[in-house]
Parts: structure tokens; sequence; C-alpha cells
């Protein structure tokens, strides 16, 4: 029996009662095509051979725990068959090299959820430094973006929930510690005190053993920001505040907070990148910025001392400069240097920067494997210059390296190998997209092999890079079984730097779906796969896209999978966290905005009579960010008009689709069994 609207709906959009999240009616909905999803994928014992596969990798104790380094410990979240929901754990550095490191176990979230009967979600803690001994964890009913927060002893391992400890209930907060007594917080005070994104629009300082009521307003920001925020740096010898007003997604003005509550405006370009350290003011702007007589590119990083800056000097000194083939990826302080991740080509290169006496010198950190791609992990710039660096590639596993500025690299950890790569090859290829412009991608497939099924992966957005790195769960799920596996670095990503990005935003959003189906073609030139062969995968930003080349491309693929989608660009700013996206996307409600946002808004471009290829549409219904209604919709829609679409909506998981790593498992398992059954018949 197929669920029908609950009453009569607007003409314009009949299916908008599925926005109602939790609504009775729109669940009865969600879970017959759940139980429909289920019954034709997920029921059979291959399905749950490769979901028990999938779920022993997830859960391996043979992982590397990755490790945030503060002062003599290390702050570890393991979760593992045993502890579904996590544990909080930390251990010593001495400990951390030993093959059976021994973990003090601070918060086990499985006992906290059945004690306290809820469904409680890891989302992070913030550990009041020097003294280490007490923190403010986050807490997530099933997985979305709002927490609770609550103090924790980490001597007596326990919360206070006392009169005097810090608690905030339910809401999107932005909480940080200033010492001991004092906190720095942005949540939902009531009426007026959230943006139209949802974001906190205030900031205030609050005192241990006040009401939350009676916190000082440090600074307000309007409406229509984004997000306000403050917070307080306590590196000795620079102890200072500092508030930032998140105009849009993209642009920002900052401030430093003086003990008096006065403001100094750090008069760096809105849509820059800026960071404090010690002495050291680091600018990274994201359009060309003109200072006297001088340019400098979008995507350099420039550094000045901060003092100075604030008195009006603009000496600047480039760390960085990009060009055509190289961006700035990543960048953090250990103690005394500056470490750096650069791209080639979307080929990582480190270096390590040092301020002296003479200036600034840079050299290539040495000891990294080649063709893997390397991340900082981690460094504590306040007690020395040690650091994480972690590298993999798609047939690499990954390697945890330790290391401190000037001395050797130590091969730390090592994830084991979860697949078969004898055989298999890593490729880049370049296609040319609809405007001449080179796009890359990585093509994953056995040499030699034949035309044969083939999943292309695609983001774009926001400025997030797609990097290689290993992946057990795409090896033994895909690669194993014969399929190709490829990345496309389109735009509207930042392999090229701000530029890569800045081009595919608001009326340039055209480039990032032509950039994919150039991709797409190319496969299908070079004889990799053919178009009834091919798959697409997008989540998020790239479930936008996944809607956007169902129905603009459907005659370059096979299947598609759409996961947590941005779908109705109609109204996607009225929507949760919507409103924030727009200096990427535009306004709907702009007409001008609106004219080419309504190009290629997939629920508004649907047709009945078009041929598209089979896709399954995934989304959580505890994703806070993305509204679960676009995937809905769409659903609906493409359902009404008699095309070929699968549900599946998980009650929990947030945005990223998965609570714990059963979910994740199941999930992972419905996606590549769906591909597979849709490319290779």
């Amino acid at each position: 029996m197929t669920h029908t609207p609950p009453s009569p709906a607007p003409a314009d959009d009949p299916n908008l009662w599925l926005e109602d999240v939790t609504g009775d009616d729109a669940l009865a909905w969600v879970r017959e095509h759940n139980d429909k999803t289920v019954a034709e994928f997920a029921d059979t014992i291959e399905f749950e051979q490769l979901e028990t596969a999938i779920r022993s990798i997830l859960d391996t104790d043979a992982r590397i725990p990755y490790s945030r380094r503060r002062g003599k410990y290390l702050y570890n979240f393991w979760r593992d068959a045993e502890h579904v929901r996590g544990l909080w754990r930390r251990t010593t550095m001495d400990e951390y090299r030993s093959a059976t490191t021994e973990w003090e176990i601070l918060v086990d979230v499985d006992e906290l959820a059945e004690r306290e009967g809820e469904n409680w979600v890891w989302s992070g803690a913030q550990v009041l430094r020097p003294e280490q001994d007490l923190a403010l964890i986050s807490l997530s009913r099933g997985g979305a973006d709002a927490v609770v927060v609550r103090e924790f002893d980490l001597t007596t391992r326990t919360f206070d929930d006392s009169a005097t400890g810090f608690r905030v209930e339910e809401a999107k907060t932005d909480i940080g510690w200033i010492d001991s007594e004092n906190v720095y917080i942005g949540t939902d005070f009531g009426d007026g005190s959230l943006t139209d994104s949802g974001y906190p629009r205030l900031a205030k300082r609050w005192r241990r053993g006040t009401p939350l009521t009676e916190a000082v307003t440090v600074f307000e920001g309007e409406q229509s920001d984004v997000a306000i925020s403050a917070w307080h740096d306590s590196t000795p010898g620079f102890e200072r505040s500092f508030v930032e007003r998140a105009v849009d997604f993209y642009t920002a003005e900052r401030f430093q907070l003086l003990d008096d509550d006065s403001l100094v405006r750090i008069d760096t370009p809105e849509d820059a990148r800026i960071s404090v350290y010690r002495e050291w003011l680091l600018i990274r702007p994201r359009s060309p910025w003109t200072v006297g007589d001088t340019t400098y590119p979008a995507g350099a990083l420039l550094a000045a001392g901060y003092d100075d800056y604030l008195a009006g000097s603009r000496e600047l000194t480039t760390l960085f400069q990009p060009d055509e083939h190289t961006s700035l990826e990543q960048y953090s302080w250990t103690r005394n240097h500056l470490l750096m991740v650069t791209l080639s080509d979307v080929r990582s290169t480190v270096y390590v920067v040092t301020p002296g006496e003479n200036g600034w010198e840079t050299r290539p950190l040495d000891g990294l494997p080649e063709l893997t791609s390397t991340e900082i992990i981690d460094t504590d710039p306040r007690e020395s210059d040690d650091f994480f660096l972690n590298s993999s590639g798609y047939l690499t596993p990954a390697t945890l390296f330790s290391g401190t500025v000037g001395g050797p690299l130590e091969a730390l950890k090592s994830a084991p190998e979860f697949f078969d790569t004898s055989g298999l090859a890593v490729v880049q290829h370049f296609a040319e997209s609809a405007d001449g412009t080179r796009i890359p991608y990585f093509v994953v497939r056995r040499e030699g092999a034949p035309a044969g099924p083939t999943l292309l992966y695609g983001y774009g957005g926001f400025e997030n890079s797609l990097t290689p790195a290993y992946s057990g769960i795409n090896g033994i799920s895909w690669l194993q079984r014969g399929g190709t596996y490829v990345v496309a670095n389109i735009r509207g990503g930042g392999e090229y730097g701000p530029a890569w990005h800045t081009q595919a935003v608001r009326d340039g959003r055209h480039k990032v779906h032509e950039d994919f189906a150039a991709v797409a073609r190319d496969l299908v030139a070079r004889g990799i796969t053919t178009p009834a062969q091919l798959g697409a995968q997008g989540g998020s930003n790239g479930g936008l896209l996944m809607g956007i080349v169902l129905t603009k491309y459907p005659e370059l693929f096979g299947a598609i999978v759409c996961q947590v989608p941005l779908l109705d660009m109609k109204r996607y700013h009225l929507l949760l966290a919507g409103a924030s996206w727009m200096a990427e996307y535009g306004d709907p409600d702009n007409s001008d905005d609106w004219a080419f946002i309504s190009e290629y808004s997939p629920y508004q471009n649907t047709s009945a009579d078009a041929s598209y290829p089979p896709i399954l549409i995934a989304t959580s219904t505890r994703d806070d960010r993305v509204h679960p209604g676009h995937a809905r919709k769409m659903t609906a829609r493409l359902e009404l008009e008699g095309h070929p679409v699968h549900y599946y909506e998980n009650i929990e998981g947030g945005h990223g689709g998965a609570a714990d790593n059963a979910q994740a498992a199941f999930k992972s398992a419905l996606t590549y069994t769906f591909l597979w059954d849709q490319l290779t018949r």
C-alpha cells in the first residue's frame, strides 16, 4: 500500500508535507520506502556477507587510533564491535608507541547512554589547558548537529551535573574555555538569539555558578549573518580573546576582544582566512588583494607581525605563492615552525617554514613515501615541535608518522591491507570540460581490464579537495569484485586553490556538473567503461550534483547514488542550515539568482517524459544540517513520474548518515549492492 499525503497540499509542491521531519505521516512514508528498499537489495545472503565484511573493517582493532596530543596526554575516540557508541580515552606518548597501548577510559558512551536512557552520539570534547583536569563534552541525540554540552571532571571521570557545573541544553552551541571559571558561549538563548541559518547570533561570557541568562553579551551580530563566535587563546605570554562575525559562508569580520570588552578590528580582507599564533598573523586571501603597489594572488599565504599589523604596518612576507598547478592545502604551527601541505596536480608535498632573524626559511620535509597523499593530523604548538602526519593512497594503507621538526620521521603505526591490490593500478587523466578547462581525475582499476562497471565519485563545492586515500570498504566492496573506481577533481573544490572554487559558485555553478559530465564522457572515450556500466555517487553538496546529473545527463549513467542531498533549491535556504550556503548557491528569493538556480535545481527539473537511470536516494532523519525533506520530496516526485527510484532513510545518523559502525556498514553495503546490481545487468 502506498502512503498518500494526509491532506490537500499546495499545487506547486504537493510533497511539502514530507518536510515534516518527525511527523507521523511522513515517517510512515519513510518506513514504507525503507521496507521496500531493504526487501529488494538487503535481503540476501550476499548482502549479509558484504555487510559483515564491511563491519569487520570498521570494528577491527588493527585500525590506527588517531589521536590529538595535548601536553603529556594523547586523546582518542574509538568505536568497535564491543563499544558501538564509543570510548573517549587518553594515553601517554610512551604508551602510544607500544604495540599494546594501555588507555585510560574517560567516557564509555554506551554505558552512559544505557544508564541515562538517551540515544547519545559522541560529538567531541574541549579540554581545559594547561591543567587538563576539566572538559566540555558535547553529546548529540542520534547524531544531529545540535548537542547537549556537559562539564566533565577528568580527575574523577564524572560529569559535573551540579548547579556550579557548565551545562547547556540541546542546541547548535559554540562554547570554549577562557579559564576554569569562565567560558565563551553562543547558543539558543531564546527569541532572536539565532541567525536565519540557525546558528548563534550572540556571543557571551558565562561565569561558573551563574545562570546562563546572566551571561554577559560581548558581541551581537545581524539576523542575516551565518554565525557569531568568540574564543580565547591561552598561549602563555600571548593570551588574547577574539570575536568573529561570519557575514556569509566565506566572508567574515574579525576583532580582538580586549579586557574591557572593547573591540579592535583586524583589518584583513573579509574573504581571507586568517589565524593568529603568538607574534604572527597569517593571511590567506581568497581573491586577489592589493596592498600598496603589490597584488597578492588568491591562495597565497602571507605572514605579518600581529601587533605591527594592528598598529597599521602592512609589511607582509609571502610564505606560499600559488601557480597554475600548485595550491596550498593545509598548514599548522608547531612551537617554532609552520608545516605546510601543498597540492601539485592533486599530489601532496610537505614543507617546513621557519621564521628567523634573517627572514623565513622554507624546506621540504623528507622521508615521506612517494605517490601517497599526506595530511597533518595534529601538532601541539604550545608545548613542542612534535607533529603527526598521515599518508595513504588509493592502494596504499595509511601510515601514521610521528616526528619533531629537525629530527627523523618515525612510522609510528600502519593500517592493515584489507584487500588484494595485485594487478591494480592508479592512473591520473585529464578531461576537457565545456569551456576548455582541463579537469583531473584518478582511475583505480585492474591493468588491462576491458570496459566494465565503474563508479565515479564527485563533490565539487565549498573549496573541499578530494585527495587520494585508502578505503578498505571500497576495496572489498568494489575493486576486489572487478569494479573500477574514479574520483573527479571538478571545480567547486579546492584542488587548485580558491579560484578553482570561486569560478563555480552562484551563476558559475554549471561548471561543476559540466566538469563531472566531461569526466564521464572521457571515461567512455578511453574505453574504461560504457554509459550503461557507469555509476555516479555523491553526498551533501555532492548529492546535489547527483540530482543535477540525473536530470541533465541521464544518458551518461547506468545508476546513481544520491546521499544526504540538497535537491529543492527553491526552498533550500528556508530549511535548517540552508541559509548559510547562499554565498555558494545564491538566493532563490532574488529573481536574478533564481534565474540561474532554476536552470539546474533538480526538484524543479524532473520530467515525466525523460528516461532516467535507476537512482538510490539516501538520507537521515536526524540530519539537522541538510533537511531530509530534499531526499523525500525528490523520491516522491520521481515516483509520481514513473522513474526507477529507490529510497532509504536512516532514522539516526545526522549529516554523516550513520550513528555507529553497524549503521555505517549497512549504508555502505546498500550503496555497493545497488550499484553492482544495476551496472552488471
